[in-house]
């Protein structure tokens, strides 16, 4: 019994120790543009019926009688939870920046050609012209600017108008966005990247503004979804619990000492 209580607060302390991992990178995303917060979840373990001797049942009947109860193994982390709240829109008046407000994310094309998603809109030129995010994915559908072009206006549909210098205005292409039937499903890739896996589904591409897919909002960034109060308030639960489970191994391993020293008394 001392052993599976062993296991039982190690279990819990292991799952504390990655649901504090999982928060902390949260705190540390905080401001990390279109970032999406995780969240850990858990199962219980498997039951264990365990015979108790019933002192009062036998005193009754004068035979042994022996009852089962079930006893828990603790707790094992199963996946964590892409969380995908809104941010918060914050301007920066820059003409690259676009923030979707709703749902939908970004098509980008790595280097190796391909496909990922992003909800970051913090995007810039390369010396192709080519629109790119900031780490240098390009835009999907590719969009390029000539040499004449002096500013872009990205409408909330996605179409993207060219200024010229000689103030002439055409429209380049329009940014077309993809949602997901389960976007939890999706797997991070860093750099703000998503890839899709078959839990998410394939991507549906649609126009932004049309039904069921977010609008762009040209000269704003989303936020990360991230509140801070929440996650300080569930790192504490945590560290408590983490605090808990490892005074239990204390108690358990106190109590075996004492039964070994009342065994050889």
């Amino acid at each position: 019994m001392a052993t599976r209580s062993l296991r039982t607060a190690a279990s819990g302390m292991y799952a504390q120790q990655l649901n504090i991992e999982v928060i902390a990178n949260n705190i540390s995303n905080m401001n990390t543009h279109g970032f999406k917060r995780n969240k850990a979840e858990f199962q219980d373990l498997m039951y264990q019926e365990v015979p108790v001797n019933s002192l009062s049942a036998s005193q009754a009947n004068g035979s042994n009688s022996t009852n089962k109860i079930q006893i828990g193994n603790g707790v094992q982390p199963v996946s964590t939870q892409k969380i995908f709240e809104q941010g918060d829109l914050q301007p920066t008046n820059n003409q690259f920046d676009v923030a979707l407000q709703g749902e939908g994310f970004f098509q980008v094309t790595k280097s190796d050609g391909t496909k990922a998603y992003t909800r970051d809109g913090s995007f810039k030129v390369n010396s192709e012209g080519k629109i790119t995010t900031s780490t240098g994915y390009l835009l999907e559908p590719e969009i390029t600017l000539t040499e004449d072009s002096v500013g872009i206006s990205i409408g909330r549909d996605g179409t993207v108008e060219v200024v010229e210098n000689n103030g002439n205005k055409f429209v380049a292409d329009q940014i077309q966005i993809v949602r997901f039937l389960n976007p939890g499903g999706l797997k991070a890739l860093g750099d703000n990247l998503f890839a899709e896996t078959e839990a998410s589904g394939i991507p549906i591409v649609g126009n932004p503004g049309s039904s069921g897919f977010a609008e762009i909002h040209q000269g704003f960034l989303e936020m990360s979804n991230v509140d801070i109060v929440e996650e300080m308030i569930a790192m504490i639960t945590a560290q408590r619990a983490y605090e808990i489970n490892s005074k239990t191994v204390k108690t358990v391993e106190e109590m075996m000492t004492m039964a070994n020293n009342l065994k050889n008394g």
